[in-house]
This record gives C-alpha cells, sequence and structure tokens, in this order.
C-alpha cells in the first residue's frame, strides 16, 4: 500500500465555499481590495452571460464604498495605465471626485488621458450614481484645464461621440480660452460664429468642410467588402 501521508485526498483540506457567483454556484469571496481590483482590470459593465451591466455597476459601488481613497486612486492609475481600461478607471475617478478626495487632481491627469475619457468622467459623475449629479468647482477646474491645454488636434479627435458630447462639456464648464484659435474653436464647436481664419491647422477646416456636406445627398458608389 502507498504511504498515505502522501497519497491523501485533497479535497478534506481544500476550504469550504462561502459565497456564491452569479450562475448561483459556490463560489469563493475575495477580499474587498482584490474583488474591487478584479472587477477594475477585467470588468466591462455590460451585458455578460451570467451579471448584467447593472449588477456590475452595483458590485463595483458597494466594494469601493468602504476602501480608502488612496488605493482607489492606485487603482484607478493602474487600471488606465496598465490594464487599458476605460470605464472603470473612470468610474474610479469620478467617486475620489464625488468624495472631495485631495487626490483627485492627480488622478484626473493620468486617467483622463483623451476625449473618451474625458466624456466618460463627465457622464458618470453627472448621472448622479456616484452620489452627486454636478461637476462641483475642483472636477470643474479640471475639466476647464484639460480642454485649455489640449491641442487642437485632440480637441478635434474628442470631439466626435455624444452623451455628452465635447460640445454639451464646453457649455457646462465655459473653458476661457488661452488663445485665438481656441476661442475661434470652441465657438465653432457650440454653434456660435467664429473666425474660420482663426483655426490654425487645415485639420480643422477639412472637418467644417466634411460636416457640411453632410446634408447632401451622397453619390452613387460601389462598396466593396
Amino acid at each position: 500500500m502507498a504511504n498515505p501521508l502522501l497519497f491523501r485526498s485533497l479535497l478534506r483540506d481544500a476550504p469550504l465555499a462561502n459565497a456564491s457567483n452569479q450562475q448561483g454556484a459556490a463560489a469563493f469571496a475575495f477580499t474587498p481590495r482584490h474583488k474591487l481590483a478584479k472587477m477594475v482590470m477585467t470588468g466591462c459593465m455590460n451585458e455578460t452571460f451570467y451579471a448584467s451591466g447593472q449588477a456590475q455597476l452595483n458590485d463595483v459601488l458597494a466594494t469601493a464604498k468602504d476602501l480608502d481613497d488612496l488605493f482607489l486612486a492606485q487603482l484607478s492609475i493602474y487600471g488606465r495605465e496598465r490594464g487599458m481600461m476605460k470605464d472603470m478607471p473612470a468610474l474610479l475617478t469620478a467617486i475620489l471626485a464625488a468624495r472631495g478626495s485631495a487626490l483627485l487632481p492627480v488622478v484626473f491627469t493620468r486617467v483622463i488621458n483623451n476625449g473618451r475619457m474625458l466624456r466618460n468622467f463627465v457622464q458618470m459623475l453627472r448621472s448622479g450614481v456616484t452620489g452627486r449629479r454636478s461637476l462641483g468647482t475642483r472636477p470643474k477646474k479640471l475639466v476647464q484645464r484639460w480642454l485649455q491645454n489640449a491641442s487642437e488636434e485632440r480637441l478635434l479627435q474628442a470631439s466626435v461621440g455624444n452623451a455628452p458630447s465635447l460640445a454639451d462639456i464646453v457649455k457646462m464648464v465655459h473653458p476661457r480660452p488661452q488663445a485665438a484659435w481656441q476661442e475661434a474653436f470652441f465657438a465653432w464647436l457650440i454653434g456660435k460664429p467664429c473666425d474660420k481664419r482663426s483655426c490654425r491647422k487645415k485639420r480643422a477646416r477639412c472637418w467644417r468642410f466634411v460636416k457640411a456636406t453632410w446634408a447632401r445627398p451622397y453619390p452613387m458608389c460601389r462598396f466593396y467588402c
């Protein structure tokens, strides 16, 4: 007979399941930090086979509620820079903004690094899921600074998308233009008269031309897949 100390069943040493997963099967609960880190690096807040987007959002909010600002700040930056995630880091940044955390300016600078992230942040903060519906003084100034420091190319890229659109955000925070081209760009963006000659790059002029031609009938073209 083989040595029973070496070949004993491992089931007796296995811990008992203390939770259930989204399917209802037995599972093991993580610590709050481990659980939130896993959700930030793998979550999508959209419909999945077992979990709905609302269930994932509720889980993130409930888990983050009892965690400190420093951990949320570190996790938000890590999820954006290492995990290349979008929605989860933006949500954690919105949670920090709702808390009035002193770490918000540092996190905002590193996480909100393009127009898509800016729209996500504003959308989540204004939705009320984090506990507030207004941007507040500090988040508003951070959004203003982002708009003022962005190049014309970056603003043009950020103008694609809606709910909210970049024009909605400009109307919301009223950034003060730092140059003539910015004043013209912001005016054009929200539909006000502007000096088109102040737009420095051909890219903006081409974009205005494309938008102006959208209302025209399309020519008959052959499309190939």
